[in-house]
């Protein structure tokens, strides 16, 4: 997969283009497994193989952290047919270890127009 990286050297490629600081996650990690945040070059290359160990066999891609922002969510539901609705919201941006500790619905940090944008978008 091109999204991905498979090797510390690969990561150690893709954070120049990024920029630090970064986020290492294995997609099919969760839980707070198999992700970190990393400033540096030496704390990628301490942090890969220990997000590789926690999710074996995960792909595991990066990105560059957003410092400061709000984890909001849109929730959807859709049928055979291709018919969807946005049922709700909700704001997660209360985590600890990047795990969501408790979800608020509705998020009341976006203004209500800003929520229909996503909404719609999702």
């Amino acid at each position: 997969n091109k999204a991905c990286v498979t090797t510390e050297q690969e990561a150690i490629e893709a954070s120049a283009g990024i920029g630090f600081p970064i986020m290492i996650k294995a997609s099919e990690g969760g839980g707070g497994k198999g992700i970190r945040m990393v400033a540096t070059e030496d704390e990628l290359r301490a942090n890969f193989t220990q997000v590789q160990n926690e999710v074996p066999g995960s792909p595991i891609f990066m990105m560059q952290l957003c410092k400061n922002a709000r984890h909001l969510e849109v929730q959807i539901v859709g049928d055979e047919h291709g018919n969807t609705v946005a049922l709700n919201g909700r704001d997660c941006s209360t985590q600890r270890r990047f795990q969501k500790i408790f979800e608020e619905g509705p998020p009341v940090i976006a203004k209500p127009e800003t929520f229909r944008e996503m909404e719609k978008a999702a």
